[in-house]
């Protein structure tokens, strides 16, 4: 697909020589310092010429444009931004090919279509890694890992270009997977960003308790509050562009709600029948969460598709309101 002149001996030079990151935020900047460690001559440009000069202080590359036009352009900018940017840096002539990073792909290929962007030189990308401090102090230089880096080609897409993303990910040591942008948004929905929403509904009750009662918080609530701490201003953008699949998504768990509160109140209930009936309902609901966990890939090397069918039936709550309690 390269048309560059590959070098003879054991290891061929990567044909990702030359590099834009655009926006120097946590992403943008790991990026940078990954591609910067291996050999790749990085650029870096931001809004705020100081938060480049910052991840330019920190070995990530050269704070400013290039004199000519790079192989690749990563914008590492929020989802709303996404297609202004390409538009700029196409017109520009920033690079030959582009990419993002955003967590959301089908409004901005779609936007960039209706904004007469060059979809032949641009491939969506979305790296499933992240933290929850921001920031390119926060960056480092192994943040993708073994971790899954989906790109999302439109029809559009040129050969080299989706080449050069595909670089991108071996030298940041992440695993390619392929899929369309509808896809990969409801896929999302469920395994990224309703997850953050139930997140930040839990830790907001947390504002409620008097502070000595907050002395017997354990483990366990740390952990599923712990994606909370993620910027609100950058996952409001995040949910905007991505709020049809996640509304679908926790309307389904509104009523898998409705179902363990009515398992509970059953239990409550001073009718030896109500409790059975309530706790072979809850058990039932206990038991598809294990089978659920039970599929999740070790985060080191897994696939978007990985994981082994779950030993019994996911749960399926009957719809329908809930019983109210006699």
């Amino acid at each position: 697909m390269s048309e560059l002149p590959e070098p003879t001996g054991e290891h061929p030079r990567s044909p990702l020589r030359s590099v834009a990151v655009v926006g120097t935020g946590l992403i943008g900047t790991s990026v940078a310092l990954a591609l910067t460690a291996q050999g790749v001559t990085t650029y870096l440009l931001d809004q705020d010429p100081a938060v480049a000069r910052t991840a330019e202080a920190l070995g990530a590359g050269i704070a400013g444009r290039p004199d000519r036009p790079v192989d690749l352009a990563v914008l590492a900018v929020p989802p709303s931004r996404i297609v202004e940017a390409l538009a700029q840096q196409q017109a520009a002539g920033l690079a030959h090919s582009f990419t993002d990073v955003a967590s959301v792909k089908l409004p901005p290929q779609r936007a960039a279509v209706a904004a007469g962007c060059d979809l032949g030189r641009y491939v969506g990308g979305h790296p499933m890694a992240g933290r929850e401090r921001s920031g390119p102090l926060a960056a480092t230089a192994d943040l993708f890992h073994g971790r899954t880096w989906v790109l999302t080609p439109s029809v559009r897409t040129g050969p080299r270009t989706l080449h050069l993303a595909t670089e991108l990910i071996r030298l940041c040591g992440a695993e390619l997977v392929t899929m369309s942008a509808d896809l990969h948004d409801r896929t999302v929905a469920l395994t990224s960003h309703t997850p953050h929403v139930l997140a930040s509904l839990m830790a907001g009750r947390l504002t409620r308790p008097e502070a000595g009662q907050l002395r017997l918080s354990g483990q366990g609530l740390r952990d599923v509050t712990r994606v909370a701490l993620g910027d609100p201003q950058l996952w409001t953008d995040i949910l905007r562009s991505n709020a049809g699949a996640v509304a679908s998504e926790l309307r389904e768990v509104a009523d898998d709600l409705a179902v363990a509160v009515a398992a509970l109140e059953w239990l409550d209930d001073p009718d030896p029948a109500q409790q059975r009936r309530g706790a072979a309902e809850l058990h039932t609901i206990l038991a598809s969460g294990v089978a659920g966990r039970s599929r999740l890939p070790e985060l080191a090397g897994a696939a978007a598709s990985g994981g082994q069918p779950p030993p019994s039936a996911p749960f399926r709550p009957a719809r329908g309101p809930a019983r109210a309690r006699p």
